[in-house]
């Protein structure tokens, strides 16, 4: 059977503390997930989630996906209902994709104290909701939750739900560690033991690992060494508790130590673009020392770890790490890769390999960016901002030169707070002085700078802020901290994203406003419209 690769950071990494996607971040993170090459992407629970249910509905119409299907998430039908009755069912129908993903108990405990209903019912509960959405033209999983705990109890109920679950048509049955306490060894013994009781082939089975033994990714490689062909995981391993096993460790082990194909020709190499720039969007900071991805992934301090490493590379890299798409570093100074740079450029349909001497300057002007705080992972406008000013007759049209901007914030006597901007900028020739107000110094910033321009650039109208991010850069303390700002603006159905840094977060704000504008309008007058 094919070897399915299956995300699931929309759903089971969302679980992470502290961590919430917007309906516009889920799409993004979605493209992200299919330029890695992932077979399916768990993309949320609808009926359940409201935010679940409007991601299906715009996905249905603005997601092409090229390598993954999308999967809608719920569960078996509730106990004593017929399942075309079930609303829950209903919704996973609603959201129109073409594979849905099942939780089903398969720990007798839950079955009888968290369910509050018998065995037999349980296994009905499976049977039919698997056979109905499949008599409806789904591919269907079932996630087993608490498989392995609950084999321990009662190996027999757990094998029976199994079965049942396959015999209704399920295409995969994903055994489930959900409570995380696991080891290598125990995954291995109850998966042989799982088989050989049922006769059940283990490439019909799937590994879901959570990693509150830090075991989930080896608990992962050690289902697939027993058999398995179909493994979950999330970017960098997002999920509550400690997370889940981190998606990318499992794939690059799998294709660079077992010698095992999982993703397409050509993707393993987008895998630290991808990491980052979910890490940016989920406002994460990139875990420097995570395997594979981390920017200390392949990073070695002077000393005999540098004088070997002249001679050759791989003599302290456990693989080139290129085939991540990531790079060797010697920890004196900062190194930016050319390749991904190059590679990025071309994604964005610039030609960086035809100007050795601009694809320096950019090398550059990147390594200096991102040493102050600046990262461009997850701000392709303003990356691409950055290269075209240092190609020749590339660079964007400045809409305007900005002379001085003033924000005030007033706190009124009855509790309000008011903010006010004032922009003196130059458009066109013309000096034009603009004031407005905002629910915050960002805002009205946005606010009097669009006053401003809006005469001459009447293609504003369709732009709006969507999302704005604020993060305090690692080493930086309290209010003096520097500050780098996503800003994502939408227009016309498209979204970019533009970044700036500073000490003071009007002026990090104030940098991406300015980025976010000036590529919305140079792709209106590219299109001839508002942004393509």
């Amino acid at each position: 059977m094919t070897f399915q690769v299956y995300d699931t950071t929309l759903r089971d990494g969302a679980q992470r503390e502290g961590l919430s996607y917007s309906v516009v971040d889920k799409l993004a993170v979605a493209r992200l997930l299919d330029d890695l090459g992932v077979g399916f992407i768990e993309g949320g629970w609808p009926g359940a989630v409201p935010k679940d249910t409007e991601f299906f509905r715009r996905a249905h119409d603005e997601l092409k996906l090229r390598h993954a299907v999308l999967v809608a998430f719920g569960a078996t039908r509730k106990a004593g209902r017929a399942v075309e009755d079930d609303p829950q069912v209903r919704g996973l129908l609603d959201a129109r994709t073409p594979a849905v993903a099942l939780v089903a108990k398969a720990d007798l405990r839950h079955v009888e104290r968290a369910l509050r209903t018998t065995a037999g019912e349980n296994l009905a509960m499976v049977t039919d909701t698997v056979a109905h959405l499949v008599a409806q033209g789904r591919r269907v999983f079932v996630d087993g939750e608490h498989t392995f705990d609950g084999f321990r109890h009662d190996p027999g109920y757990t094998a029976a739900v199994v079965e049942a679950a396959l015999a209704a048509g399920a295409e995969r049955f994903v055994l489930c560690d959900t409570n995380g306490g696991m080891l290598p060894s125990q995954v291995t013994a109850a998966i042989e033991d799982l088989v050989a009781r049922t006769g059940v082939a283990p490439e019909r089975l799937g590994m879901h690992a959570q990693n509150d033994t830090a075991c989930a990714v080896a608990n992962t490689i050690a289902a697939v060494e027993a058999g398995v062909r179909h493994v979950q995981g999330t970017a960098n391993g997002y999920g509550e508790r400690p997370g889940n096993a981190d998606l990318f460790a499992i794939v690059a082990n799998l294709q660079l130590k077992l010698g095992m194909p999982v993703l397409p020709e050509g993707c393993l190499e987008q895998m630290v673009r991808v990491s980052h720039a979910i890490a940016e969007i989920a406002n994460i900071a990139p875990d420097t020392h995570q395997a594979y991805v981390g920017a200390a992934s392949f990073a070695h301090k002077a000393g005999l770890h540098a004088s070997a490493i002249k001679v050759d590379p791989l003599l302290y890299n456990h693989v080139d790490p290129a085939v991540v798409g990531n790079d060797m570093r010697i920890l004196v100074t900062e190194m930016a890769g050319r390749a991904s740079i190059e590679l990025k450029s071309r994604e964005l349909g610039l030609d960086l390999a035809g100007h050795p001497d601009a694809l320096s300057r950019v090398t550059g002007r990147v390594k200096e960016l991102e040493a102050g705080g600046w990262s461009f992972e997850a701000a392709d406008a303003s990356f691409e901002l950055l290269v075209r000013s240092e190609l020749p007759d590339a660079a964007p049209a400045r809409p305007f030169a900005l002379e001085s901007y003033r924000v005030l914030v007033e706190h009124r006597e009855d509790g309000a707070v008011v903010s006010e901007a004032t922009v003196k900028i130059r458009v066109r020739g013309e000096r034009v002085i603009a004031t407005a107000e905002g629910n915050g110094p960002v805002n009205a910033l946005d606010e009097a700078l669009r006053v401003g321009l809006a005469r001459h650039y009447p293609e504003l109208r369709e732009f709006e802020l969507a999302d704005y991010k604020v993060r305090i850069l690692e080493g930086s303390h309290g209010t003096g901290a520097v500050t780098r700002v996503l800003v994502e603006t939408a227009g016309a159905g498209r979204d970019w994203t533009t970044v700036g840094v500073h000490p003071n977060v009007v002026e990090a704000s104030w940098h991406a406003l300015v980025d976010a504008l000036t590529y919305g309008l140079d792709r209106a007058r590219v299109y001839g419209g508002a942004p393509a």
